[in-house]
């Protein structure tokens, strides 16, 4: 299934992780990135890990760590940008899609 229509940045979508196989592997605090998520009945395999980076809030006056961010290429060309929910509620999705298209779509 190919969503070519919705090739644009948008708001954050769940993600489901397909499988028990990984691209990274859990250190420091940080997440392993799945090799496959499930988006919109879609897997999205990652080819190749391209930059990974940290958000904080702050509350309070104390900063705190809030999401781990992961770019990554699919097989098919398109660039992801995902990231994960440290502190998510129970029963609620860690994974979320936040980003997917082909470079020039994402730049423009």
């Amino acid at each position: 299934m190919c969503h070519e229509a919705a090739l644009r940045r948008f708001g954050s979508e769940p993600l489901e992780p397909a499988g028990d196989a990984y691209v990274t592997a859990a250190a420091a605090g940080e997440p392993p990135l799945p090799a496959r998520f499930t988006w919109r009945g879609e897997e999205l395999g990652v080819q190749r890990l391209l930059r990974r980076w940290r958000s904080t809030k702050m509350d309070r006056g104390d900063t705190y760590l809030k999401r781990h961010w992961f770019e990554f290429a699919l097989p098919d060309g398109r660039i992801a940008q995902v990231y994960f929910e440290r502190q998510a509620r129970r029963g609620t999705p860690r994974w979320w899609l936040y980003t997917i298209g082909y470079r020039a779509e994402l730049n423009g």
